[in-house]
């Protein structure tokens, strides 16, 4: 995730008596980077413009509404590449250390002529110091993108504001993106990076680009919290460092960055995956290879075949671009996923919550995971992350939704490739499988130590904190990736078949963008009529021989497998697990949650 810095900056100015931010014109430096490779970017220029004397101004520095904020004067600045390759960009506001006034009273909007917008941000929220305002984005040659800055004093400011002084500046920074690194998380109002440390969550510095928050090279996937109401302000405004108690912990995220993969052919025949530096066979079924994965920015959407010879290396034309990073009409950075399966503000209720949407939740280690609930009821409990007034802290910028089945097959590649549990050196031959979650409890983030499919039932062996026993249950094989996508219970996706609802709730089937919609129930023609690419089904078919039945008519899809091996032989878990399900209020399937942010 190393970035190469050159500058470009005009100074913003927020006083009491006025604010005002006052720009001038600068062309961004040329450099040679050094990376794998010299890599010369004379070509990329970034001219920046700001305008000059399109000042805000605030007179008397009277706190104001943000549809008041809204209305001010805003600022303008333009980026332009004058070069003829792409030039990578982002953008951030730095404060001044003299300031007297607290950041916790600025808000802030910031819109793009290429439709990007920021919604309205509380400046405190995003730490003091250094913090990104726009993630990674690119123009192309010739292109260029106009920003309009909105800031204001909040109107529940009071006295205390009087005779202070805010200074801050805009800083445009290029960087070099042939580094594969992946795209920064974007982060919501109520949402706090999180790192694990001496046995403990503590707040990470996701300010300072060269920060150890994450690292997916080291396996170490972007992790997130939020937090009870009551103690959401302290730890916003605590330093970087201080431990988040688990008990003031309501959900756990973990960010998945955009990517596009290709599955690789040994043997020309078989697609298993490659065999890479990470196995000591070739691919099998049963035990298969990595999947290739670079990371791209939210304007990258690769549409070639996914598949590609080994022997041959992988062209321009094989990769792919995960369709679950498309939402909408909305091309994502990344999407945030549930850490562990979803349970209820009431986990000691009926089956973990029960079929209901009055209880609202929660994402969380060591409880029992919320079952007994039908499709409809858990897609409604996980819009309502997002009201007004949440208890979470989200804004309007965040949605929050039922996990689609295109979303786990994401994560499931991503746990397959170099920069999942497959590339984890500390696990060897059937072990690279992420291990069962066997919980005869339903108790989240449980490990029974190995992938085995034993046909006994046990209680929670490993928490999900126990290095390689426990960590083992994870995407990753580390205390930052995924847990619970092997075993616990089955789990709801948002995945119909040919919008017929059946026993699921719904009345009627919600926006397309909130499910997968497969047209038969076979997995080579179940994308109208054609192959379902990104969509964990025919191209994993088999893969560490799970469970897998593709749904039929009247049925929705779940993922991952259920716990219990007495049941049914052959239930085998695993994260390329799939099978059927009605959609009503089963006592063995769960959901997982979750969101994207604009």
């Amino acid at each position: 995730m190393e970035r190469k810095k050159y500058i470009i900056i005009s100074i913003i100015v927020i006083s009491i008596s006025i604010i005002a931010l006052i720009g001038t014109s600068y062309a961004l430096l040329t450099m040679s980077i050094e990376g794998e490779k010299e890599i010369s970017l004379t070509a990329g220029i970034l001219k920046v413009d700001f305008s000059e004397g399109n000042n805000i101004n605030l007179d008397n520095a009277a706190p104001i509404s943000d549809s008041e904020g809204l209305k001010t004067t805003p600022y303008t600045f333009t980026i332009t590449n004058t070069g003829n390759i792409d030039a990578y960009y982002h953008i951030s506001l730095e404060e001044d250390s003299n300031n007297t006034l607290s950041n916790r009273y600025v808000k802030m909007k910031m819109t793009g002529t290429n439709g990007y917008d920021s919604g309205i941000i509380k400046v405190n929220n995003y730490g003091i110091g250094t913090f990104e305002i726009r993630g990674e984005d690119v123009l192309s040659p010739s292109d260029k993108v106009t920003y309009t800055l909105y800031m204001w004093l909040d109107e529940d400011a009071g006295n205390e504001v009087q005779g202070t002084q805010y200074q801050s500046k805009i800083v445009v920074e290029s960087f070099d993106r042939e580094s594969n690194s992946p795209n920064s998380p974007m982060l919501d109002d109520g949402m706090i990076a999180v790192k694990y440390e001496n046995n403990n969550w503590v707040k990470a510095d996701r300010i300072n680009i060269n920060s150890d928050w994450y690292n997916y090279d080291e396996l170490k996937w972007a992790n997130a919290v939020t937090v009870s109401e009551s103690t959401r302000e302290t730890y916003l405004n605590a330093s970087n460092g201080t431990v988040i108690n688990m008990d003031d912990i309501e959900t756990m995220w973990v960010w998945i960055p955009r990517y596009s993969y290709s599955i690789g052919s040994e043997d020309g025949t078989n697609y298993y995956g490659k065999k890479g530096t990470f196995l000591d066979t070739t691919p099998t079924q049963a035990l298969p290879g990595e999947i290739d994965v670079k990371f791209v920015s939210e304007n990258t959407k690769d549409r070639g075949s996914a598949k590609y010879l080994v022997s041959e290396g992988i062209s321009d034309d094989d990769w792919y671009t995960p369709d679950a990073f498309t939402f909408g009409n909305q091309e994502l950075r990344g999407i945030w996923v549930g850490k562990f399966e979803t349970s209820s503000s009431n986990p000691s209720a009926s089956y973990g919550g029960g079929n209901t949407t009055e209880l609202d939740a929660m994402i969380k280690p060591n409880v029992t995971s919320w079952r007994r609930i039908n499709v409809s009821n858990a897609f409604n409990v996980s819009l309502k992350m997002n009201d007004v007034g949440n208890r979470y802290g989200f804004n309007e910028s965040t949605d929050t939704h039922l996990m689609k089945n295109s979303e786990w097959a994401i994560v499931a590649y991503l746990s397959q490739s170099k920069y999942g549990k497959l590339g984890n050196t500390n696990f060897s031959g059937a072990n690279k499988d992420i291990y069962q979650n066997k919980s005869d409890s339903y108790i989240t983030g449980c490990s029974y130590g190995t992938p085995s499919n034993g046909d006994t039932d046990y209680g929670c062996q490993y928490t999900y904190n126990i290095d390689i026993n426990g960590t083992g249950a994870s995407t990753t094989g580390t205390i930052y990736g995924i847990y619970d996508m092997s075993g616990g219970t089955w789990e709801y996706v948002m995945a119909n078949y040919n919008d017929v609802l059946g026993d699921s709730g719904f009345t009627s089937m919600p926006e397309s963008k909130y499910y997968n919609k497969y047209t038969t129930s076979d997995i080579n023609t179940a994308c109208n009529g054609g192959e379902c690419l990104s969509h964990g089904l025919s191209e994993v078919n088999g893969w560490q021989n799970p469970h897998q039945v593709m749904m039929g008519i009247f049925w929705w899809l779940v993922r991952g497998g259920m716990y219990n091996q007495t049941v049914i032989s052959n239930y085998f878990p695993g994260i390329f697990a799939y099978g059927q399900d009605h959609g009503n209020n089963d006592q063995t399937v769960s959901f997982r949650l979750v969101a994207t942010i604009r």
